[in-house]
């Protein structure tokens, strides 16, 4: 079984590009989590079905028109799926401040199978300026407690773009970086604690020295022909479920994004 995650900063835009369908079509994800959609279904759903009859959809778009929104691409009917994160961990949290409510942006979207949750997040940006650290600091720990309620219900896969390098080995330049946007300690803590609490890192759990395994790269400079990047977006699991991971990658070939998907492949069938 096949899981990827790609931050297409546009679904729309990367459809326009004509990048989407063969991507899917060379891959053949059996679930495909999407950040960062900027649509609404009514815009783009009938397109799809269309295109990729084979997968069910599911959007979880924002409030406000062209912004964030996640999706989930799945050729297995799903259980259950949920928007959001529960009332109990948003009201616990402070969620919203002056840049907006972020629980109104469509940045989680969660899908049930028999033997467990996938769900896929698109993490706030902290901002160059920073300002945004006081809310990473709620979003990091209500997003994880969300994924400790799931995992006592059954094992979990989580996904998406965390906007955060969590070691030195996940960015190509770590020195000159060090507290800024994405590479602070309070981001990078945030990371951490996902790890402590038991969760997995699939890549680097398979591929735990390998550097130059990056998955977003900024639009200046030809920052990716030359792999000046940044690993930002994970795929993380119950550890229950090592057992059964069988591949972790990144697919850095595939254009359409300033981001890449990432992926597992699982020994096991839905």
């Amino acid at each position: 079984m096949k899981i990827y995650s790609w931050n297409v900063n546009g679904i729309r835009a990367v459809q326009k590009k004509a990048l989407l369908e063969p991507f899917i079509k060379k891959h053949q994800p059996d679930v495909l989590c999407i950040q960062e959609t900027k649509a609404q279904p009514d815009q783009v759903s009938d397109m799809f079905e269309e295109l990729l009859p084979e997968y069910q959809q599911f959007w979880y778009s924002a409030e406000k028109k062209g912004y964030s929104g996640t999706a989930i691409f799945t050729k297995s009917e799903p259980e259950n799926v949920i928007q959001g994160l529960p009332k109990e961990i948003k009201d616990k949290y402070n969620l919203i401040d002056e840049y907006g409510d972020t629980t109104a942006e469509g940045r989680v979207l969660t899908v049930e199978y028999e033997p467990f949750f996938v769900s896929t997040v698109y993490t706030p940006n902290a901002k160059d300026s920073l300002d945004r650290i006081p809310m990473r600091q709620q979003w990091d720990p209500a997003y994880l407690e969300y994924m400790q309620q799931l995992q006592k219900i059954k094992p979990v896969i989580f996904c998406g773009d965390f906007n955060v390098a969590h070691q030195e080995i996940d960015l190509a330049r770590p020195k000159p970086n060090v507290e800024k946007k994405g590479f602070t300690a309070e981001e990078r803590s945030g990371f951490g604690a996902m790890l402590e609490s038991g969760f997995v890192d699939s890549l680097r759990q398979l591929h735990p020295d390998t550097p130059e395994l990056y998955t977003w790269w900024s639009h200046f400079g030809g920052a990716r022909d030359r792999n000046v990047g940044w690993r930002i977006d994970y795929v993380m699991l119950s550890e229950t479920m090592t057992s059964i991971l069988k591949s972790a990658r990144i697919h850095p070939d595939v254009y359409g994004s300033d981001h890449c998907p990432v992926s597992v492949e699982l020994n096991i069938e839905l």
